[in-house]
């Protein structure tokens, strides 16, 4: 079992910025993937951006230019710099991590983008 523990989310005004942090309790040096998702009220829940394998990132295009994933494997720990937020950012974002063809979730952090 992997436990993701998250932090960072909040209430900031639109262009404005904040920084999400997961950290796994197993190392993710070589972890497939890990990342985050969001599920903003009536939607389905999505990628936002994550890292897979080879050290790939993939981004929601919405988020693209204004997000940036990063990870230091020495703290287990991926971070999510989020800038330029719009209203529209506002959703419980989710850690996930993909260690072999286990999957698993974070309990979720709000961020909210409103003035």
């Amino acid at each position: 079992q992997v436990q993701l523990v998250e932090s960072g989310g909040g209430l900031v005004q639109p262009g404005g910025s904040l920084r999400l942090s997961c950290t796994a309790s197993r190392s993710i040096f070589t972890i497939y993937a890990m990342g985050w998702y969001r599920q903003a009220p009536g939607k389905q829940r999505e990628l936002v951006a994550r890292f897979t394998s080879g050290d790939r990132t993939n981004y929601a295009d919405s988020v693209k230019g204004r997000f940036t994933i990063s990870r230091d494997n020495a703290k287990n720990t991926v971070y999510m710099q989020m800038n330029s937020l719009k209203p529209e950012d506002t959703a419980v974002y989710y850690c996930n991590a993909v260690y072999g063809d286990l999957d698993y979730w974070g309990q979720g952090t709000q961020v909210t983008v409103s003035s």
